[in-house]
């Protein structure tokens, strides 16, 4: 005799199993998961609550890879067995992470992605203050900049020229945004992240002789001419309108980036990459120059 299929409902609730341990599956309506779609969502809930909302198996696998610590991981539960994710659920259990299954379509409800993910994760913001940079490498300050596209692409090219923090300030997007944490393509978790009023910028910089380098669209010096070995803070304004003259005026000079053609003006997240890879470029040639022996 043929058994008749199990009720949809029951096979819902039934646990699946990895490595011989239950994963709870959980449907749209429980409250981890209308909580994990607010914090996607909400700002504010997500700086009270100290966590956020990261997405897909790069930036998992980069949040472990930097010892993050994670609140919980939801899986897709079709793919709860899939090779795809079978490293990455591996590494998160041997963790002591707390793993989730996603019933149904629940994880394209939840997700940011334009692509839904088969994986979402709920991990700590690390709290970093002014004081936290460490002394070699720029500082990269962005004030007013709100594209998260922009403001990831920029977090990624400060970790991969060696920045020392990425500041943001004024109403600049949040750096936990989900959009913006997928344009850092992981490298928020390599990078120190700071969130201060622009003030207290100015302040501590007084305070340790760093100086602020206003980043304008006009100005007379060419950011290959400025000097970005000394210690220093670069400022990066708003897409639209740029710096602000109170702003500018708070910093110690500026310079621009020199153009042809019609172009009035660089995207935020290019014209900020090519200030700290120049950046780089100084710092590896002064460093050259004192390792190289003298000429015969």
């Amino acid at each position: 005799m043929i058994n008749p299929p199990l009720p949809r409902l029951w096979l819902r609730l039934t646990p699946l199993f990895l490595s011989s341990r239950p994963i709870e599956v959980l449907g749209p309506s429980h409250q981890r998961v209308r909580r994990l779609r607010r914090l996607g969502q909400k700002r504010s809930l997500r700086w009270s609550d100290g966590v956020c909302v990261i997405e897909g198996l790069d930036l998992v696998t980069a949040a472990l890879d930097a010892d993050v610590s994670f609140e919980a991981l939801f899986v897709d539960e079709r793919e709860v067995h899939g090779e795809a994710l079978r490293g990455v659920l591996a590494r998160a259990r041997d963790a002591g992470v707390r793993l989730f299954a996603l019933a149904g379509s629940t994880l394209e409800r939840v997700g940011d992605a334009a692509t839904p993910q088969p994986l979402i994760g709920v991990v700590q913001i690390v709290s970093v203050t002014l004081d936290a940079p460490r002394d070699e490498g720029v500082v990269l300050v962005l004030h007013d900049v709100r594209d998260p596209g922009n403001a990831g692409t920029l977090i990624r090219s400060a970790d991969a020229s060696g920045v020392a923090a990425v500041v943001f300030s004024g109403h600049s997007v949040d750096p936990y945004n989900p959009k913006t944490l997928r344009a850092s393509a992981g490298s928020i978790f390599r990078v120190p992240i700071i969130v201060a009023p622009f003030e207290e910028v100015v302040n501590h910089a007084r305070s340790v002789g760093i100086r602020l380098l206003a980043t304008v669209v006009r100005s007379a010096v060419d950011f290959r001419e400025v000097d970005f070995t000394a210690p220093c803070a670069v400022v990066i304004g708003n897409e639209s309108s740029g710096l602000d003259a109170v702003t500018r005026g708070l910093c110690d000079s500026e310079f621009s980036i020199a153009m042809v053609g019609g172009s009035e003006s660089l995207n935020a997240g290019v014209a900020g990459s090519l200030v700290v890879f120049e950046a780089l470029r100084q710092r590896k040639s002064a460093g050259s120059s004192h390792t190289q022996p003298p000429s015969p």
